[in-house]
C-alpha cells in the first residue's frame, strides 16, 4: 500500500533521499548510531553524537585493525580455534565537547527546545541542529555535520557551530582525540567475548598549534594506529586557543565570549593510518602530512568533492521504487551502507563471517595486514 511520504510510523520520517528523525529518546540511540554510521570502507564512525553523551557505543573502527586473543575451550577438541581477532575501538576524534557559560552542553539536562539529525543520502553528509536550553538558563543553537570521506581514503571531518538564541555567554569547546575509552559495556551476546580492556598502548603524542596526533600499538597483534586532528576556526576577536597532549588525550580548547548574533565555528579534521611494519614517527609522519594537504581544502570543498563522488555512484546504481515511499527509503539507506562498507577498502578484505564493526566488535576472520 502506498504511504505518503509525511507519514512517520516511527523514529524516522520517509523521505526519498534523507533519514531524518526528531525523536531523542534513549531506546532510540543503539538504532540511530547504527543508521547514522558513516564509513568509506577503511574508517568507520558510529553516529553517536559529538557532545560524547548519551550514547551507547561511541565507537571509531580501522578496516583491518585487530587485537589477538585466547579462545578456551572447557575441553579441547579437534578444529577449536585457540586464538581469535577482535576489532578494536581506536582513538575516537568525534568528540566535541561544548561548556555554554558553567553548564556542559548534555541533552540529558537542562531542555531540549529542537532536535533534528538527518542523514543525507546525495551528500553522503550526517547533519544535526539543536536548540537547547541550559539549566543556567542561556539558550544555544548547535549545528553540526559530518562526513567520512570517500575521494580521500584516510580523512573524516566535522563541522561544528554554535550561536546564542538570547543575550550570549561565554563558550568554551574542546575537541579531543580519546584512546581507550573506559566505558566498556559486555555484550549481552553469548557469541560476543570478552570486551577488550584498554588494548591500545601509547606510544607517541605529539600536539602543537590547533594539531594533535597519537600513535598506539596492540599488546598482541602488533599493529600500530595513528590518529590525528587539525582544525580550522571561525571565531569572535579575543578568543583563545590552547593544545595540550597526553599518552591517550589529545585536546584543542577554544575558549571565548558570544554576543547576539556571533557565531562560533570549528572544522575539525580527522586523519588515521595503521600499519604492523612502519614506526610510530613514520606513521605519525603520515598522518601529518595528510591533515597538512587536507587542510588547504575548506569545508565546502570537501562537501562538493563528496557529493560529485555519490552522484556518479546513484547515476549507476539507483534503484527506483513507485508507491511505496517507505521501501524506496529502505532501499536506499541499505545500499549508501554497502557502498560505505567498500568504497575505499582498497587491498583490505571485507570479512565474510563478521557483523558489521560499526554495530560490534566481532570478528572471525584475519585481515591482511597493512
Amino acid at each position: 500500500m502506498s504511504r505518503p511520504e509525511e507519514e512517520s510510523e516511527g523514529p524516522f520520517h520517509l523521505e526519498p533521499w534523507r533519514l531524518r528523525t526528531a525523536r531523542l529518546k534513549p531506546s532510540d540511540l543503539g538504532a540511530t548510531e547504527s543508521l547514522f554510521a558513516l564509513s568509506n570502507g577503511h574508517i568507520g564512525l558510529r553516529g553517536s553524537l559529538e557532545e560524547g553523551e548519551p550514547r551507547v557505543t561511541s565507537g571509531t573502527y580501522i578496516s583491518g585493525f585487530y587485537e589477538e586473543r585466547p579462545l578456551p575451550h572447557p575441553e579441547a577438541g579437534y578444529g577449536f580455534p585457540e586464538s581469535g581477532q577482535t576489532v578494536v575501538n581506536v582513538t575516537d576524534g568525534k568528540l566535541i565537547r561544548l561548556h555554554v557559560g558553567d553548564s556542559p552542553f548534555d541533552l540529558q539536562y537542562g531542555r531540549v527546545d529542537f532536535h533534528e539529525r538527518a542523514l543525507d543520502l546525495r551528500a553522503g553528509v550526517l547533519e544535526r541542529r539543536t536548540d537547547w536550553t541550559a539549566p543556567n538558563g542561556s539558550r544555544v543553537r548547535v549545528t553540526s555535520k559530518r562526513l567520512v570521506s570517500f575521494t580521500q581514503r584516510v580523512l573524516a571531518a566535522i563541522y561544528y557551530e554554535i550561536e546564542p538564541l538570547d543575550d550570549g555567554f561565554y563558550a568554551a569547546i574542546q575537541s579531543d582525540l580519546l584512546a581507550n575509552d573506559g566505558d566498556v559495556v559486555p555484550s549481552r551476546d553469548p557469541r560476543d567475548p570478552a570486551p577488550l580492556i584498554r588494548p591500545l598502548v601509547s606510544e607517541l603524542a605529539d600536539g602543537h598549534d590547533l594539531r594533535a596526533v597519537l600513535v598506539h600499538r596492540t599488546a598482541h597483534s602488533g599493529l600500530r594506529v595513528a590518529a590525528g586532528m587539525d582544525h580550522v576556526l571561525d571565531a569572535p576577536d579575543g578568543a583563545v586557543t590552547t593544545m595540550e597532549s597526553s599518552e591517550d588525550l589529545a585536546r584543542m580548547t577554544v575558549t571565548c565570549q558570544l554576543h547576539p548574533g556571533q557565531r562560533l565555528r570549528v572544522v575539525k579534521l580527522l586523519g588515521y593510518g595503521w600499519s604492523s611494519r612502519r614506526s610510530a614517527h613514520a606513521l605519525r609522519d603520515q598522518v601529518d602530512a595528510a591533515l597538512g594537504v587536507a587542510k588547504l581544502a575548506s569545508w565546502d570543498d570537501l562537501a562538493a568533492q563528496q557529493r560529485e563522488y555519490l552522484d556518479q555512484f546513484w547515476d549507476r546504481a539507483d534503484v527506483v521504487i513507485e508507491g511505496d515511499a517507505a521501501l524506496q527509503q529502505a532501499v536506499r539507506v541499505s545500499m549508501f551502507h554497502v557502498l560505505q562498507a567498500g568504497a575505499r577498502t582498497e587491498s583490505q578484505a571485507i570479512p565474510a563471517a563478521t557483523r558489521s564493526p560499526l554495530r560490534s566488535v566481532r570478528c572471525t576472520r584475519t585481515a591482511r595486514r597493512s
